[in-house]
């Protein structure tokens, strides 16, 4: 690779359109290393930055995030960071209590859970007295649930 190579074929070497690499630009994420006959050119600095920012985005990091990480002081990335996993660790969380919820539907032999299944109803009950959802799961854990109609 060239020491610097024009935005075109930095945005083919990555499978990205220039007018992301443009956009990072103007969001001052991503400047480019110079200009060459008036195109921007990338050096392996900014390509390693528009490779993080790809990245984040297909693991749905938003951009903010991913741009506090190149561009913030490290106390403020950091912070930044550690509530972004926390939200993680919450949506996780969330997603494994569905897991739980929709295998023991799947699973039980009731025809109709909601209305035939004594498990589920006694949940469903619960969340009837005011409980979240997550709070009925902790009660009753999911996870060792076992079916019966």
């Amino acid at each position: 690779m060239d020491e610097f190579i024009p935005i075109g074929e930095a945005a083919r070497m990555l499978g990205m359109n220039a007018s992301a690499l443009r956009y990072y630009e103007e969001r001052g994420l991503v400047p480019p290393a110079g200009r060459r006959q008036g195109r921007r050119v990338y050096g392996r600095d900014e390509l390693r930055r528009l490779v993080f920012l790809q990245s984040a985005q297909r693991l749905g990091i938003p951009l903010d995030t991913a741009g506090a990480v190149l561009e913030a002081p490290g106390e403020q990335w950091r912070a930044t960071v550690c509530e972004r996993i926390e939200a993680l660790e919450e949506l996780i969380e969330r997603a494994r209590t569905a897991q739980e919820f929709l295998r023991h539907a799947i699973d039980c032999p009731a025809e109709h859970p909601v209305r035939e299944c004594d498990f589920l109803r006694g949940i469903l009950d619960r969340m009837l007295e005011g409980l979240t959802l997550e709070q009925v799961a902790a009660e009753h854990a999911l996870t060792d649930a076992r079916p019966t109609a």
